[in-house]
């Protein structure tokens, strides 16, 4: 049983190093915030609006 917890903190270790030095891991869940989303491409609005004029 012993042998499981070590191999559990060692497991924990190694993946906690490899987050922290993998780069930019975001970790901090889903965002909501303007900064999330993506601009729509105004190239996609324009086929729409050229649509709709007759």
């Amino acid at each position: 049983m012993w042998k499981l917890a070590i191999g559990f903190v060692l497991f924990a270790a190694v993946a906690i190093f490899v987050l922290m030095n993998g780069g930019d891991v975001d970790m901090s869940g889903e965002k909501h915030g303007l900064d999330s989303h993506e601009e729509p491409a105004a190239a996609a609005s324009a086929p729409a609006a050229a649509a709709s004029t007759p």
